[in-house]
């Protein structure tokens, strides 16, 4: 199938890249030329377990390519993806403009376009926008929407570090919309999917992401705030933990539900605050829901203290981005604990083997600018350096073979552990922040 992708951001670009590799004709769109330019030199612009591989075989294959220009792929594929950004208002909501101004874009298209078209919305959305967007297309166009076009919600559910392995074996497939044709199309590019499809309505296809990613952001500050607890008890919260995860029936999955650093990124805080403002608008009083976030940052406050205990001056960080294998910086938990750490005097050190500041581009580059506009002289690539000359190493991420470095280099640095390496426990200085 002839395939354009409109906004090459994580969603997009692992879109491209899968669809690709399953035989599929891709088009990619981005109003960034950097990233146009690297994709169409066979680079992922993000790191991400793979990709790099994917959008380089495509590129060789000819079965990617990527553009700036939006009417030379609307022209030239039988149905878009689009993955642009929906970032929170102040008020909370989500910013709907580029999506909808992207419907008046791809109405005026449709307009000479003499084939049924097919768009398929991959975005966090508002509730109602699908509807919106069909009217704003009918409106420009002069078109029928489910008679000329169609526009189908499918919800993506793939989360950085493995977001390849997760389009590839998704719990299910959402296919959501009013045209048969559409919702056909859309089933037939994800039929390599060993998968269940499900066609909820609208209004619930809408909802779902913010389900989902309320409900995985309350998983980590619940699991955050019991390894708080068991630690004043003495308890290892993993051993608790552990044990609570061993009921699948009831207690659900073991994802998300082991105690360590705070959640971030650019999906669970931004859905949460979303779903906060949908209940504020609706009058509804949801104290679960509102607590979340105020848990999450009572635990980066616990981590932060737990630093000023330690007495000392000079702090390395092992890992910047919000999750190991990823160089996503956007709302990282460690970004804003560096710059608080900065803003009190602390001297910061950091090392982070996934962060390569000349390929940073677009919000996350400027995310980390703004909070760190002096990364280039914390950030070092020799991690031997980073475990000699500060006092204490807070492990963001790490390996296990992490431990036997740190006996050959600096036995004596103070240890923080955020992560629950198992192979940390063993040194002298260890100290893990809920175990």
């Amino acid at each position: 199938m002839k395939v354009s992708v409109i906004g090459l951001g994580y969603v997009g670009c692992v879109s491209l890249g899968c669809l690709a590799d399953k035989n599929h004709e891709l088009i990619g769109v981005d109003i960034l030329k950097s990233k146009v330019e690297l994709i169409n030199n066979g680079v992922s612009p993000i790191i991400e377990k793979g990709l790099d591989e994917l959008i380089k075989k495509g590129v060789e294959n000819k079965k990617i390519i990527a553009v700036t220009d939006l009417s030379t792929a609307i022209i030239n594929s039988e149905l878009c993806l689009v993955c642009v950004g929906t970032p929170n208002l102040p008020n909370g909501g989500l910013d709907m403009s580029i999506i909808l101004s992207l419907a008046k874009q791809i109405g005026s298209l449709l307009k000479t376009l003499n084939k049924f078209f097919t768009i398929s919305i991959r975005s966090t959305i508002m509730p109602g926008t699908i509807e919106s967007f069909e009217k704003i297309i009918e409106k420009i166009s002069g078109k029928k929407a489910n008679v000329n076009f169609a526009v189908i919600l499918n919800p993506e559910f793939l989360r950085e570090g493995s977001a390849v392995k997760d389009f590839f074996n998704p719990p299910f497939t959402i296919v959501s919309g009013l045209s048969d044709i559409g919702r056909e199309r859309n089933k037939e590019l994800f039929n390599f999917l060993d998968a269940p499809i499900y066609e909820p309505e609208i209004k619930v296809a809408e909802i779902i992401k913010f389900l989902n990613n309320s409900f995985h952001a309350l998983k980590v500050a619940f699991a955050n705030e019991m390894g708080r607890f068991s630690k004043s008890f003495g308890i290892n919260s993993h051993d608790l933990m552990n044990l609570f995860i061993k009921d699948t029936e009831l207690n659900i999955s073991p994802k998300y539900l082991i105690p360590g650093f705070s959640y971030g990124g650019s999906c669970l805080p931004k859905d949460l605050k979303a779903l906060n403002y949908l209940a504020q608008d609706n009058c509804l009083d949801l104290p679960i829901l509102k607590s979340i976030k105020l848990s999450n940052d009572e635990h980066n406050n616990f981590i932060f203290a737990k630093i000023q205990q330690k007495k000392i001056t000079n702090i390395g960080f092992m890992g910047l981005a919000f999750k190991a294998d990823t160089d996503d910086l956007r709302f990282s938990p460690c970004v804003d604990l560096c710059e608080k750490l900065i803003g009190k005097g602390y001297k910061v050190q950091i090392y982070d083997h996934n962060i390569n500041l000349s390929k940073l581009i677009g919000q996350n580059k400027n995310y980390l600018l703004d909070h760190l506009p002096h990364i280039n002289l914390l950030l070092t690539d020799d991690l031997d350096v980073l475990i000699k000359n500060n006092e204490l190493i807070v492990f963001v991420h790490g390996a296990n073979e992490d431990a036997d470095r740190i006996i050959s280099v600096n036995p004596s640095v103070l240890i923080l552990d955020l992560v629950g390496n198992n192979s940390l426990k063993k040194l002298s200085n260890y100290d893990g922040i809920a175990w």
